[in-house]
């Protein structure tokens, strides 16, 4: 049984996990060193204290399973009401629809929370990404080529957006 639920301090340690197996197996990050406990605490607390930007965890029986995050898409107040997510699945509870689950609970706190649009970047070549924001009504909006140097070789972003 999968359940959403608001992310908790404790679950720091398990995020920080699952963000790193993205950190080393993929493109779906940037960074391109793992990331510790300490340097993700702002992070979480940014998310903790924000009444505007949401964090979320995925539970499956019992265990942290994945996360999804609003965040501020920029700095300058005129972008308060557009968001940018964030969702990650531990790899080892993929395929059980937890992407998915966590995708629209944090759309329904996205338009709880009176945004516009919320916007994704994903790396070229990440399919099921793309399918899954397909599916929930994302519309692709541009390319940005040769953003990120990861693998040994260059990676485009491509842009999808939804406007709530």
């Amino acid at each position: 049984m999968t359940v959403i639920r608001k992310a908790l301090a404790e679950d720091l340690p398990t995020m920080v996990a699952i963000y790193n197996q993205s950190v080393r197996q993929s493109a779906a990050t940037f960074d391109l060193t793992p990331v510790t406990i300490g340097q993700r605490k702002s992070w979480f607390e940014s998310h903790d204290q924000s009444q505007l930007f949401p964090l979320l965890v995925a539970e499956r029986n019992g265990e942290v399973a994945g996360y999804a995050s609003l965040s501020s898409y920029r700095d300058k107040e005129a972008y308060i009401r557009t968001v940018e997510l964030s969702v990650y699945v531990d790899e080892a509870h993929q395929g059980f629809g937890i992407g998915k689950r966590l995708m629209e609970a944090i759309l329904v706190q996205a338009k709880e929370l009176n945004h516009h649009v919320v916007i994704s970047g994903i790396t070229k070549g990440n399919d099921k990404s793309i399918k899954m924001h397909e599916q929930f009504g994302f519309n692709f909006c541009g390319e940005f080529k040769e953003v990120g140097w990861k693998f040994n070789q260059w990676q485009d972003v491509l842009f999808y957006q939804l406007i709530l």
